[in-house]
């Protein structure tokens, strides 16, 4: 029997960045994850967007969470020698008079600080790309090469016995006083933290959650004349990827949904992209990934309300590559130290009465 600190289910970008925030603290961790290609994690462009949606609203704790996340991209790239983070503009076209309108007038109210350049409705111009209403240039985001670097994390942790590609069962592990042991893998534990994705919707102590799947689909496409010096939006993103390819995406779609890629997404994005540059583009590509939503649109942090040895860290969205590496820092000390508090706003204490109803629905029906 192996004996750990702590025991992390999933090694998508939640689990990765809690397991390396632990580790920096000196904790041992050992991770299980199925290892599947098409994971959200490993679909998304990895886009870092600090204004956002169609109220042009600043992210949330953006002004906390983009340093710490800045701060964790650019230590990986130290760490393994390799580019995995890519700060660049974020071209931002609007669709209509209207909207140019709207965002001009927003603008006077300096609602974006320092997120935004000088907003005059108008951009440099660019070549291929469709500026007929104008567009605001979006300060300090950009994008992170997420499959590379999930995959040099998995490689590393692989190589010191810290992950193991297994499909891990729940009904296995019995939890006591002092830890959890999970006797398939003769492994035991201090605490437990679930960090599967939309797996724990099947998750028997966290299915009580508000946690709904949310399909996108992304396209990887050829456009060799388009420029590559920064992140085209308008309706979908635009992320390149070098060498004249990008990264078109990505659609929403709600259950339920078709498993894997559709023609009506194909469409859609190819439709998204006209709208955005008169150049021809080839599509060489497309993926379909399941993230793991929360209807609040804020993650899922803390403790099981019964069983304190077993935690949840999940819930991210869309939004992951931005919070992820600054909640996994807090989760962290709270695990560490519960005096360390969650923002109320992530805290899954705020979805504790639908536990409670949960269990009151279980007794009854028993």
């Amino acid at each position: 029997m192996t004996t750990y600190d702590y025991l992390l289910i999933g090694h998508g970008l939640a689990g990765a960045t809690l397991a390396h925030a632990l580790r920096q603290r000196g904790r041992t961790v050992l991770v299980y994850d199925p290892g599947h290609p098409n994971s959200a994690s490993n679909v998304a462009a990895g886009l870092i967007n600090p204004v956002a949606g169609k109220r042009f609203a600043l992210a949330w704790k953006i002004d906390e969470l983009l340093p710490a996340a800045t701060a964790f991209y650019q230590a990986m790239e130290q760490h393994y020698g390799a580019t995995f983070f890519i700060q660049t503009p974020i071209q931002k076209l609007f669709s209509s008079v209207a909207e140019q309108n709207t965002v001009v007038t927003r603008s006077a109210d300096a609602p974006w600080r320092h997120y935004v350049a000088e907003v005059t409705g108008a951009l440099p111009p660019l070549p291929g790309v469709r500026q007929e209403f104008g567009g605001i240039q979006i300060q300090h985001g950009g994008y992170v090469r997420l499959r590379e670097l999930l995959t040099a994390l998995a490689q590393e942790a692989q190589a010191h016995g810290q992950l193991r590609q297994e499909v891990f069962d729940w009904s296995q592990v019995v939890f006591d006083a002092d830890g959890a042991t999970y006797a398939p893998g003769q492994v035991r534990a201090r605490q437990v933290v679930c960090c599967e994705g939309v797996g724990a919707t099947q998750n028997p102590y966290f299915s009580w959650l508000p946690l709904t799947p949310n399909q996108g689909e992304v396209l990887d496409v050829a456009c060799p004349d388009l420029p590559e010096e920064q992140v085209l939006n308008k309706g979908a993103y635009v992320v390149p990827l070098g060498d004249g390819q990008f990264r078109v995406g990505a659609t929403y779609r709600w259950p339920p949904f078709a498993e894997g890629i559709t023609p009506e997404a194909t469409a859609e994005l190819s439709q998204r992209l006209q709208e955005m540059t008169t150049l021809p583009f080839t599509i060489t590509a497309q993926r379909a990934g399941v993230r793991p939503a929360v209807r609040d649109r804020k993650p899922l942090l803390g403790r099981h309300p019964e069983q304190p040895i077993l935690s949840i860290f999940n819930g991210f969205g869309s939004k992951g590559v931005l919070l992820a590496p600054g909640l996994a820092a807090q989760l962290a000390n709270h695990l560490e130290n519960s005096a360390s508090a969650l923002w109320p706003e992530v805290n899954i204490s705020r979805y504790h009465a639908l536990y409670t109803a949960a269990s009151s629905a279980t007794i009854i029906s028993s």
